[in-house]
């Protein structure tokens, strides 16, 4: 048999397996071309310049946006197809969006600017290096030597005359920790291959590195007011309610922060008085913390939590397929895997990660004893069984598995309120079709659930400047029962920089969209379920109000601002 019939008849093969994915028509709009276009020319320019304090990269990026905005205008809109409006409006918003973080983004460095002079003599050398210049040996040694001495002379006024908010101490030790990157990469491309370079630069280096390096622990020191060495302290960068209310415009999310945190408050109402119905069924009467903790002691042993969670991974997407609630390629059951999370990472990450890999948070033997049983308790049978589907199936991995294969081009609008609702809506809905029947189940959903309702309070209120990072991890502990450890990991991750300022709050709002949209086709019977989620799966990711354009076929206008209050 040939290798070009064997490889036919293979692909016909896994085609099969997979649920015969091929859609008609799901070769996207005609702006399908443009966008993948874009996608290349932003990716390699995010490639060459990936520097984030240089002024060229922020320079050729903005080049890019206005160029590909001027572009998009000039489209006759009225004569697109559906799609291609769809696809114009999401381009729009993302150029927008994209254009407006870069003036964020220098407007923030420039706040912080007074504390790293030196930045520009490591961005020029690389970006040098980048473009393949002749190095300069000895000029490189002299930089390097005057870079060290002014970091030093620098470190005694810090705190005194050279003051700084924490948020602009914060940024800055982010910024030398990258730039001490930086230094390092650009002197390991000439070291040892260059040995005039090796005989010049070699101890400036290693003296600048030196510098660096305990300039961040000033930093950290004296404007931080945390130890020199502490990697998890929590500061946070709060962005206020102006920047709030744009980013939910860009999300096309209609509501303000206030209003967001008053729909939170009214979810948060209804777990409540949920979970002390299950606490009475647990013979706690109202006191819902005391059936918490009963839960949370409901734990596997050591070495038991893999078996548990394939357990329940099984009967989350048995309990799908029984309901014909969604389709479930038999590909997807096959291709997840899982992983142990590190003791370093269940630091930022306590619970469960998900996707194509669902990552398990569970204690190792380098525990404290303390550690071992706050992890135990925090990732006990019921609390799981809400997170595996979550990071699974329905959740994530299937999610992930269809955005593969279908409108693969619109990744690049991704929202985590897409991401994390639809995870979220999940949640919801199999509490809605009956998928926990005990209470100890029922407790162990609705912690997450009061979960996401505090992540929207804590999260907002965060960045409108009204909660510290403290007081967040308090909320946590008092309102929904972490254990604390693991509600510092919570507010460590959110605030750690790795996050977009709305991402905590986007699961539950996410999934109340969703939810809406839910009751809008399927509960008025103009969809079924499986028809419902396969279609949302089927347009990748993009803002939910898009979602809902898409399914109910709405006009749109090239300058199309959502005003759907999906929480009314």
């Amino acid at each position: 048999m040939s290798s070009v019939l064997l490889f036919a008849l293979l692909s016909l093969t896994l085609a099969s397996r997979a649920g015969n994915q091929a859609v008609e028509g799901d070769n996207g709009s005609e702006l399908r071309p443009i966008l993948e276009r874009f996608q290349a020319d932003e990716a390699d320019l995010n490639r060459i310049y990936a520097l984030r304090l240089s002024a060229n990269r922020k320079k050729r990026l903005a080049e890019l946006y206005s160029v590909s905005m001027k572009s998009l205008a000039s489209l006759n809109f009225d004569k697109l197809s559906f799609d291609g409006q769809i696809d114009y409006v999401l381009y729009r918003n993302y150029l927008e969006r994209h254009a407006r973080q870069l003036e964020i983004e220098a407007k923030d460095q420039s706040k912080y600017a007074k504390l790293i002079p030196f930045a520009a003599t490591i961005t020029d050398s690389e970006e040098a290096r980048r473009r393949m210049e002749p190095v300069d040996q000895e000029r490189s040694a002299s930089a390097l030597n005057a870079l060290a001495k002014q970091v030093k002379e620098m470190k005694p006024f810090l705190g005194d005359k050279l003051k700084a908010s924490k948020f602009e101490a914060n940024q800055a030790v982010f910024a030398v920790k990258s730039l001490r990157e930086t230094l390092r990469h650009w002197f390991e491309f000439y070291n040892g291959y260059d040995p005039i370079f090796t005989w010049w630069v070699a101890e400036p280096f290693k003296s600048a590195d030196q510098e660096l390096d305990g300039y961040v622990g000033a930093l950290r020191e004296k404007l931080l007011g945390v130890k020199p060495d502490d990697e998890n302290a929590i500061v946070g960068n709060p962005i206020g309610r102006e920047a709030l209310i744009a980013e939910l415009g860009f999300a096309m999310i209609p509501y303000t922060p206030e209003e967001l945190i008053a729909i939170a408050e009214k979810e948060y109402a209804w777990c409540l008085a949920e979970m002390k119905k299950a606490s009475r069924e647990l013979g706690f009467k109202d006191d819902w913390k005391k059936a918490l903790e009963h839960v949370k002691n409901i734990h596997v042993e050591p070495g038991k939590q893999p078996a548990l969670i394939r357990e329940l991974a099984l009967e989350a997407i048995q309990f799908v397929e029984q309901h014909d609630l969604a389709t479930v390629p038999p590909l997807a059951k096959e291709t997840w895997k899982m992983e142990m999370m590190t003791p370093d990472r269940q630091l930022v990450n306590p619970f469960f990660l998900g996707g194509e890999d669902i990552i398990v948070s569970y204690p190792t033997n380098s525990m404290t004893h303390d550690q071992k049983l706050m992890s135990m308790r925090g990732n006990n049978r019921f609390f799981a069984r809400a997170t595996v589907h979550h990071e699974l199936i329905p959740g994530h991995h299937l999610q992930g598995f269809m955005q593969d294969r279908y409108m693969t081009y619109r990744s690049m609008f991704n929202t985590p309120f897409w991401t994390e609702g639809w995870a979220l809506y999940w949640e919801m809905l199999l509490w809605n079709k009956g998928f926990s029947k005990s209470p100890e189940e029922r407790v162990g959903v609705l912690f997450w659930r009061m979960h996401r309702c505090v992540r929207i309070m804590f999260s907002l209120k965060f960045h409108l400047g009204q909660l510290t990072p403290e007081q967040c991890i308090d909320l946590l502990v008092e309102k929904v029962g972490h254990e604390r450890a693991n509600a510092e990991g919570e507010v460590r991750r959110s605030f750690n920089g790795s996050y977009e300022p709305l991402y905590q709050a986007a699961y539950m709002l996410g999934g109340l969209q969703l939810m809406a949209l839910h009751r809008e086709l399927v509960d008025s019977g103009k969809m079924s379920d499986r028809q419902f989620h396969d279609a949302i799966l089927h347009e990748n990711n993009m803002p939910i109000e898009m979602v809902r354009a898409i399914l109910i076929k709405q006009r749109l206008t090239r300058d199309f601002k959502s005003l759907c209050r999906f929480a009314e």
